[in-house]
């Protein structure tokens, strides 16, 4: 299969900025504090496989399963926004102590890989590329499987922050980074909900 380079950049570009792994390591640190380096390197990598496994999924039949089941890309916004500010909450409120992984949920699965990585925005892109390049499919998957290796890369180096900034540092970073997630969710919140009630 021919690569057709601008779209695999037009592709990455789109996706690893959408997934902004870099914004997101700090609130990975959050939500696995207190797990040493390998436990928090096994969760960054069942995230990054699933945010993966999710956005090809969401190129080739996105559309039709929404389609299905009647859900807008609104609501998923809307879900995604809601998802964010009961997490944004339990850091504001001092909450998220031990590593969230060993109790019901998997931050692996979410919030990390969804809606995090692979939230509302990055599937809409994935799908609305595979629907513009109908010849150029490869393209597109190379692109979104480039951009979730580089930001799997930067996950992995959060063990590095994690050591820099300390236990001081972390309850300090959790708070500010609680009020800015819980900002976050009704930016997302309120977008979906705009397109629902008043588009």
């Amino acid at each position: 299969m021919e690569m057709d380079v601008s779209i695999v950049i037009r592709t990455f570009v789109a996706v690893f900025v959408l997934a902004d792994a870099i914004g997101n390591a700090p609130i990975l640190l959050i939500l696995t504090k207190g797990m040493d380096a390998e436990q928090r390197n096994q969760v960054v990598d069942r995230a990054t496989l699933v945010a993966t496994a999710v956005l090809l999924i969401f190129a080739f039949i996105g559309q039709p399963i929404l389609n299905y089941l009647h859900i807008s890309i609104a609501s998923l916004q809307v879900a995604g926004g809601l998802l964010l500010l009961l997490i944004a909450l339990d850091m504001l409120n001092g909450k998220i102590e031990e590593p969230i992984v060993e109790q019901d949920r998997d931050v692996a699965i979410t919030p990390l890989a969804l809606p995090l990585l692979a939230g509302p925005g990055t599937l809409t892109t994935v799908m609305l590329l595979m629907s513009q390049e109908p010849n150029a499919h490869a393209s597109v998957i190379f692109g979104i499987v480039a951009a979730m290796l580089v930001s799997w890369l930067i996950f992995r180096q959060a063990n590095r922050v994690s050591h820099w900034i300390g236990a001081e540092g972390a309850i300090i970073a959790t708070k500010i980074l609680g009020f800015l997630l819980a900002a976050l969710a009704i930016e997302l919140g309120s977008e979906g909900i705009r397109t629902l009630f008043f588009t």
